[in-house]
């Protein structure tokens, strides 16, 4: 059916700063599921094995330098809308998205627009700080927004493609991808979940705890 994704409808949407550890293994990955990967090179300064990006099923978008999380989201959404795929991935470059979960996202797409995974169900090896941290932020999205978000810092999502033009965060950082549910909410977009383990390995998270905080209350105040 022309309304649930496949192979071929769908596009992944995968920023990366300084991943040339697990870039190639997640690109690898995804295109096991889905035959385009939009890669957005948010101003690498490793050395990142560029050969992934002359296959033909990627899309290498570059940005002049490290401009932020929210910014590279917009440039990969910007060109799936661009290329009319009518669904369209979000997933990290640092392994912590396992591909192997597209197809469940891809099964439960039938009934609603945007469909976020759930690490709570299953948080493994995530660290105290990082649940009461997601719990909490989840909680007073929910509220803000009367739309019941499990885990809400989750950024393994996927999207009809349809909806990203009216949703696209204004702001650069972490912080957008809540910013991205509340312009949803506010516009009646339908959710759902798919529950996904939490893989936490060895690589050091580029978000800085006290600045995602600071950028998640400014964008739950002023939105």
């Amino acid at each position: 059916m022309s309304n649930l994704p496949n192979r071929n409808n769908t596009a992944a949407v995968i920023p990366f700063f300084n991943e040339a550890g697990t870039i190639e293994n997640v690109v690898e990955n995804v295109l096991h599921f889905i035959d385009t990967a939009i890669l957005v090179n948010d101003g690498s300064k490793d050395n990142w094995n560029r050969e992934i990006a002359g296959d033909k099923r990627v899309i290498l978008i570059e940005l002049p330098e490290n401009m932020g999380k929210g910014n590279a989201l917009n440039s990969g959404f910007r060109k799936s809308i661009e290329k009319n795929f009518k669904f369209t991935f979000t997933i990290d470059a640092d392994l912590q998205h396992p591909p192997e979960k597209i197809p469940d996202f891809m099964n439960n797409m039938a009934d609603c627009d945007i469909c976020v995974g759930n690490r709570m169900a299953d948080t493994g090896d995530m660290p105290l700080q990082r649940i009461l941290s997601n719990k909490i932020t989840s909680a007073l999205l929910s509220i803000k927004t009367g739309v019941r978000f499990a885990d809400s810092q989750c950024g393994f999502r996927l999207f009809r493609t349809a909806v990203l033009k009216d949703i696209l965060p204004e702001a650069d950082g972490f912080e957008a991808e809540t910013e991205i549910l509340i312009n949803a909410a506010k516009k009646n977009i339908s959710f759902s979940h798919v529950d996904i383990p939490a893989i936490y390995g060895n690589t050091s998270s580029k978000m800085k705890p006290l600045e995602a905080i600071a950028g998640f209350i400014k964008v739950l105040l002023t939105k």
